[in-house]
């Protein structure tokens, strides 16, 4: 539950104008103990970053093997005390600590690729994919919580007649043909894709997912402390009645401060929009962009991959993997910013095959505004 209620200020420039949130006010909403941990984290990241500089210079073999020691030691630490922080929110899923640990090592290698600065971009591309369905069935496919569907197939054996399979699979139905793929843009763009593919295969029916496209931003020139969250109105494209009541999904790789989904959450709801969830799925979240979170949004829940620990002064998630958006796009020079149809022109022919229902979804929102 949200401690104090953040106040949201609005700068109007252009037709439909654009809306602004502080860091202030995404700070107002975390409790006193809240702030105590991430100050708790700080220290311990401040121990890394001295273990991590002498790694970098020294020469010195028995004190590189030392601080390698000292490293292990460290993010153990840090991993035991978010698991304690998080294990009294049900709103933060973290894959590695709701999992079993005998499927944790697959988890860690593929943050381990998506960190690596030798990873290229197709191995990237390759390495999200696989990170979204994990987080999709963590989430969605927890045989428990569901009845059973039966999904009959056809095979392409046809001697001595037609044969046919027969596959039980959760029942998801009611769960996922509610839900819109909310597009927090760019970076966001293929994993929202991926997201609706995996909901399009899951479900009996072949649900293909509405999207909700939002250009949002943050401005780069300010810092953690004082970063301001920019609603582009005038860029977005959706239906606020095609919202209403409905379980909104967003799929972002990097969650740092929390602050674009805030801002979009907390604008629709003041438009009179009542979501029956908001669900936010990211390879990567900082401790900090996670508590904010689930302070600000009551049915709010992120699910992620893996956490860590701070935030630099730029407000980049350490030890992070940079920057996401360019590393699965590409980057734009700041004068020729390629837009929506763009991007996915740029992904190629198999990703576009590969995700044909969603590409004509977000051509249709795109270009019937």
């Amino acid at each position: 539950m949200p401690n104090v209620a953040a106040s949201v200020s609005y700068d109007y420039s252009g037709a439909m104008g654009t809306i602004v949130l502080k860091a202030t006010d995404l700070d107002g909403y975390l409790t006193e103990r809240d702030k105590a941990s991430l100050v708790r984290m700080d220290e311990l990241y401040e121990q890394v970053t001295d273990a991590s500089r002498v790694l970098s210079t020294s020469q010195n073999e028995q004190r590189l093997a030392q601080e390698k020691h000292r490293l292990i030691e460290l993010y153990n630490a840090m991993g035991d005390e978010m698991q304690t922080i998080t294990a009294d929110e049900p709103a933060i899923k973290v894959y590695s600590f709701q999992t079993p640990p005998t499927v944790h090592g697959e988890a860690s290698r593929l943050i381990a690729k998506l960190r690596d600065v030798r990873t290229q971009h197709y191995e990237f591309v390759y390495y999200i994919q696989r990170a979204y369905e994990l987080l999709f069935n963590l989430a969605f496919a927890e045989p428990e919580r569901h009845e059973k569907n039966h999904l009959i197939v056809s095979t392409p054996v046809t001697d001595p007649v037609q044969n046919y399979a027969v596959h039980k699979i959760p029942d998801v139905d009611d769960e996922l043909e509610n839900a819109v793929m909310c597009v927090m843009l760019r970076g966001a763009l293929l994993p929202s894709m991926i997201m609706s593919k995996e909901i399009e295969e899951y479900t009996s029916t072949g649900y293909v997912t509405p999207f909700a496209l939002f250009k949002i931003g943050r401005d780069d020139t300010k810092r953690e402390s004082n970063m301001e969250y920019i609603l582009d109105l005038d860029r977005s494209y959706f239906d606020l009645s095609e919202l209403e009541g409905k379980d909104l999904i967003f799929a972002d790789p990097m969650n740092a401060t929390g602050g674009s989904l805030v801002t979009i959450v907390k604008y629709l709801q003041d438009q009179g929009v009542s979501p029956r969830s908001v669900n936010f799925f990211n390879v990567i979240s900082a401790l900090k962009g996670s508590l904010r979170i689930a302070r600000a949004i009551d049915n709010g829940r992120i699910y992620t991959l893996w956490m860590d620990p701070v935030l630099n002064e730029k407000a980049y998630i350490l030890p992070g993997l940079g920057d996401a958006g360019d590393r699965l796009n590409g980057s734009d020079a700041d004068d020729a910013p390629r837009n929506m149809i763009q991007l996915i022109a740029d992904y190629g022919s198999n990703i576009a095959n590969l995700y044909r229902s969603q590409v004509a979804e977000i051509a249709r929102t795109v270009l019937t505004r």
